[in-house]
């Protein structure tokens, strides 16, 4: 390629950004320091959990992020937490156990915050800041509950963009305060339903504060007063009660924003499916023992973007116009907002997925753009953009909203499939950017540290980016990457080679000032109520991605015993971490491919966690660690070990690991799987016993590799793996 030399125009506007960064940076740094502290969940080498001191740091492992939990325990990898305050006592609410059901609480609170003087999150759009209200913004709280009060779950959905680490962990904070151990980061799920027309500023990492254009702490603090005051309604209202579950498809209210990703899918994979989008509503209808309403919880897959990003009004937009209309037919003689019934909208795997169901087109010529790249062919991709159905932008969310509500509306009154059975939670902190993922038995991938491609500048037929990139670029361009590279430092070959075909803008998993620019500690986790799983995702899943997951967490199911099980996919959950494509649809990268931060292998890493996540419920208290492992003959040759493993307590008074197990040890169970070309990985499997003590637990692995060098003998090396801390908890 021919070298490229710059204009004095495109020398100047170089100068001009250059200085304006250096003068972001140097005002980001301002924000920050006068924000308060910003929680970096980075795991710097140290673990520590809200109710422990910091163990000491463990060795990191080859293993597949595997540690997992169930109904009493929990496992977590850990990372930096919020300081606790002393627990106050709060009165439980009566209990009766002779009944059939569930004990079930709602609640709602409003959670707008500022509608003045801050951007609008979702579009990333400068200047879409707050000048007014359309509707008031509220998180709505499910909690159920066994009939002795055993074992809860908690359902949080709230009408903001999306849920930041941030905010969750000021809230689980605040929840241990309050209720010590009953609702615990394993059995309480925040979920944003995704409104590109609620405030900004509740983030901590550099990339979400840019976007917001800073930190609100006024904002912050109304959204987390807002959250717990939901759920202490719902923890005050609790009654006994039947939960049921019905289905149905939702037609005229979506289509696939990126068809020609989903083409890159295999065609016998998109064959068993009559749409390139999910149509499939799921409704939980909760009522008490007489048969009276109390809530409903919706899962369906569509983007709140029926307000587009010439909006200022604060609003929920369409799934929030759906609920404001339930609410308001069950709460009659209420105003909105008020009344015990609380229907919840939720996200789902709307990663692809726009309400604009006229789809793309020039809005200068009037021509359609549905094409690969999204562009006209005057003005490029600025000028393409989709449309919903009505007048204008208010006619449309009301016309998509109206739909939802009268079909969850239809489900609810024929629900008769009662959900029954025992409730269970299970949960582990991953550092996403080194899983180690299992292609087939003896090939693996890694993901990788985050990044941005150059299509993520391009937006969205709902929402365009402002600089006319396109959609589907798989090179980079010499100006912006010099301007990058002049800015924020070049990026490494390592993060190049991992992210491929992504042509990367941003660096993101590269830089840390003035703050990380993008977690790389995420949180995975499921609750099951029965029947039904709930996977709360930390990002957007597209179609194809959803329906992977939810295929292979009911699979992993089913393999242990436990059929017909119903997987949810809950969008925007815990922390956010942009979209999740399938490796096929990765390759076309479009906005949600060039928006899969951690690489091609994003989705199969997520897969494969939440299938441990699942197993671990199916199959009781077990923790299981794979590593990558060598053949235990070779151990018989060296003693330097005296077991293959140990499982180890953390013990605060001596900042010690205590060795509670080893391969002696009944409850303990070694496998060893022998691949090609001298491949293996080992298991240990820790079924933990009713006798185990709370706490922080780690399990080692010892091995030893033979190394053979070419006209030299055979060298026997030992090694060891050790698996990220996580938690048992007693419940």
């Amino acid at each position: 390629m021919a070298k490229r030399t710059f204009s004095n125009l495109e020398t100047f506007l170089i100068f001009l950004l250059v200085m304006m960064t250096a003068i972001t940076v140097a005002l980001l740094s301002l924000l920050f320091i006068t924000s308060g502290t910003i929680e970096n969940h980075k795991d710097s080498g140290g673990h520590l959990f809200s109710t422990t001191p910091n163990p000491p740091a463990t060795q990191g492992s080859t293993a597949t992020q595997s540690s997992t939990a169930t109904q009493r325990s929990t496992a977590t990898q850990s990372s930096t937490a919020t300081q606790t305050s002393p627990v106050t006592s709060t009165p439980e609410p009566p209990l009766f156990q002779n009944f059939s059901g569930y004990y079930i609480g709602v609640g709602r609170a409003d959670c707008t915050g500022q509608v003045a003087d801050i951007n609008l999150m979702g579009y990333s759009k400068s200047g879409q800041n707050a000048q007014g209200i359309l509707t008031r913004l509220y998180s709505r709280a499910f909690i159920m509950a066994e009939p002795d009060g055993s074992n809860r779950t908690v359902f949080v959905s709230i009408d903001i963009g999306m849920v930041s680490q941030r905010l969750r962990l000021e809230v689980l904070n605040r929840l241990q305060s309050k209720y010590g151990s009953l609702y615990r980061r394993d059995n309480v799920i925040l979920s944003g339903t995704h409104t590109h027309s609620g405030p900004a500023g509740y983030f901590q990492y550099t990339v979400f504060v840019i976007a917001s254009e800073g930190f609100s702490n006024r904002t912050f603090q109304h959204m987390v007063t807002g959250i717990l005051k939901s759920i202490d309604i719902a923890h005050t209202n609790m009654k006994p009660g039947k939960i049921f579950i019905n289905k149905g498809n939702v037609d005229g209210v979506q289509i696939n924003r990126s068809p020609y990703s989903y083409l890159q899918n295999p065609q016998s994979e998109r064959a068993r499916y009559s749409s390139n989008t999910d149509k499939e509503m799921v409704v939980l209808k909760m009522v008490d023992l007489n048969g009276d309403d109390l809530g409903l919880i919706s899962w369906f897959a569509i983007h709140p973007v029926s307000m587009n990003n010439s909006n200022h009004l604060v609003n929920s937009d369409n799934v929030g116009y759906a609920s404001y209309l339930l609410e308001q037919e069950k709460n009659k003689g209420y105003l909105p907002g008020q009344g015990p019934f609380v229907a919840a909208f939720a996200s789902s795997n709307l990663g692809d997925v726009s309400p604009n169901i006229l789809g793309p087109h020039c809005i200068n010529t009037g021509e359609s753009c549905d094409n690969a790249n999204s562009t006209c062919p005057i003005g490029g991709s600025n000028m393409c953009i989709a449309k919903g159905p009505g007048q204008d932008m208010f006619d449309s969310t009301q016309i998509i909203g109206r739909a939802m509500y009268q079909r969850a509306k239809e489900l609810y009154a024929s629900a008769s499939q009662e959900v029954t059975g025992p409730l269970a939670s299970a949960h582990q902190w991953v550092d996403m950017t080194n899983v180690t993922v299992w292609l087939n038995s003896t090939h693996t991938a890694k993901t990788c540290k985050p990044a941005l491609g150059y299509s993520f500048a391009a937006g969205t037929i709902d929402g365009v980016g402002g600089l006319n990139f396109t959609q589907g670029k798989t090179e980079g361009d010499p100006f912006w990457d010099t301007i990058r590279d002049q800015i924020l430092g070049k990026l490494s070959e390592e993060i190049k080679e991992c992210h491929k075909p992504k042509p990367i803008l941003l660096h993101t998993g590269e830089l840390s000032k003035p703050h990380p620019w993008h977690p790389d500690i995420v949180d995975v986790q499921i609750i099951t109520l029965g029947s039904l799983a709930i996977t709360a995702i930390p990002g957007e899943f597209t179609t194809m991605s959803g329906r992977r997951l939810r295929e292979a967490v009911q699979a992993e199911f089913a393999s242990h015993g436990v059929q017909n099980m119903t997987v949810v996919i809950s969008g925007l959950c815990n922390v956010y971490t942009h979209y999740i494509t399938t490796y096929e649809e990765y390759q076309a990268q479009r906005y949600e491919a060039a928006s899969t931060i951690y690489g091609p292998h994003t989705l199969s890493a997520y897969i494969q966690l939440f299938r441990n996540l699942a197993k671990a419920i199916a199959t009781g208290e077990v923790a299981e660690v794979t590593f990558v492992g060598a053949n235990p003959k070779n151990s018989a040759q060296n003693e330097t070990h005296q077991t293959f493993l140990t499982v180890e307590k953390y013990e605060a008074t001596s900042t010690s690991w205590q060795i509670v197990c080893n391969d002696a040890s009944w409850e303990t169970r070694f496998y060893w799987h022998k691949g090609l070309l001298g491949l293996s990985n080992a298991t240990v499997e820790w079924h933990i016993p009713d006798t185990a003590q709370p706490g922080i637990y780690r399990i080692r692995y010892f091995g030893h590799n033979r190394k053979q060098d070419i006209l030299k003998p055979a060298v026997i090396l030992s090694f060891e793996g050790t698996s990220p801390a996580f938690e048992v908890v007693t419940t």
